[in-house]
């Protein structure tokens, strides 16, 4: 008789929708990288750099997971960079009024960049005491900026601080870390742009449909990503789901590299692929030109990419 997977001890759930609050990081792309080179280059600390504020957006989704039971699980996977552009966000997408009910469960950060969590202070405003999910690798700056002992480099200096009152959970690496009964995280050590170490990514497990992956920027790849879930997660040998930021071409054309890795996605089976943040839009094009299944709603020229306000469903 076959012997179970340890991933069978990880549960299942309903349905998985996520909701696209923002994608968009920065709105000029050219000053963000004036602002990278002007202080050293991408190896520089971000802590330590100037930044443009006026140019600041933010990342940020909104997973919503059924469970078997029916309950619902709100997941509020990073928190952007701009606190009042992140507010004009949260209110434009109904989040605003969920943080300030205490209905979102837990804020998950993916990682360390500006553009994913100096936004904090927009969450606490309405919710101080929400859980915070944070991988191992978070640096003693990171760390400070949570419990409101530093500051980001674009917060104002006369805003008031609010400090973080809730729990603050650490996800080890390379290990599955149940959240809840068929939501997994996994934390990814490897070193980033701009002294950033590690990165955790979420993987829900749909009862009858197979595995979810869920991203902020997936630095350690999609490949990887996926043959983590692979090996480690799914009871299956394809994938069901992916959403998020892929990282693949942000700033420019494919490298062979990269056109080898999209074509390379294929082995996977993904039945949905929902990608922006950082997924380029010449990777993109290569995806639709594989016959890859991808979902589309949005507010940029390009209506094949799930933008701010989108929302994709997993069910």
């Amino acid at each position: 008789m076959p012997q179970p997977k340890t991933s069978d001890a990880l549960g299942e759930c309903r349905s998985v929708a996520v909701t696209c609050i923002s994608e968009v990081g920065w709105h000029d792309t050219d000053r963000v990288l004036a602002d990278i080179r002007a202080a050293g280059g991408s190896s520089e600390n971000q802590w330590q750099k100037t930044w443009d504020a006026d140019n600041a957006a933010g990342s940020a989704s909104l997973v919503e997971m059924v469970m078997m039971d029916g309950q619902i699980r709100r997941i509020l996977v990073d928190c952007g960079w701009n606190e009042a552009y992140m507010l004009q966000r949260f209110a434009e997408t109904g989040v605003k009024e969920s943080l300030e009910r205490g209905e979102i469960d837990l804020l998950f950060l993916s990682h360390e960049h500006f553009d994913h969590l100096w936004g904090l202070q927009a969450v606490l405003r309405l919710c101080p005491d929400i859980t915070i999910c944070v991988p191992a690798t978070f640096s003693d700056d990171a760390l400070a900026f949570i419990l409101g002992d530093r500051r980001s480099p674009t917060s104002s200096p006369d805003a008031p601080v609010i400090r973080h009152t809730g729990r603050l959970l650490t996800t080890a690496m390379g290990v599955p870390t149940p959240l809840y009964p068929g939501c997994i995280a996994v934390a990814f050590n490897l070193p980033i742009l701009l002294g950033v170490t590690g990165e955790q990514s979420l993987y829900f497990r749909l009862h009858d449909r197979g595995t979810v992956c869920v991203t902020g920027c997936c630095h350690q790849t999609v490949t990887a990503l996926a043959d983590y879930a692979v090996a480690n997660i799914a009871t299956e040998e394809t994938l069901y789901g992916l959403y998020g930021g892929l990282h693949i071409a942000p700033f420019g054309p494919l490298t062979a590299p990269q056109e080898q890795m999209i074509t390379d996605m294929a082995r996977f089976g993904f039945h949905k692929i929902a990608p922006n943040h950082c997924t380029g839009p010449s990777a993109i094009a290569k995806m639709i030109e594989l016959g890859y299944p991808i979902e589309s709603g949005s507010n940029r020229p390009s209506d094949t990419v799930l933008g701010n306000g989108a929302r994709v469903v997993f069910e």
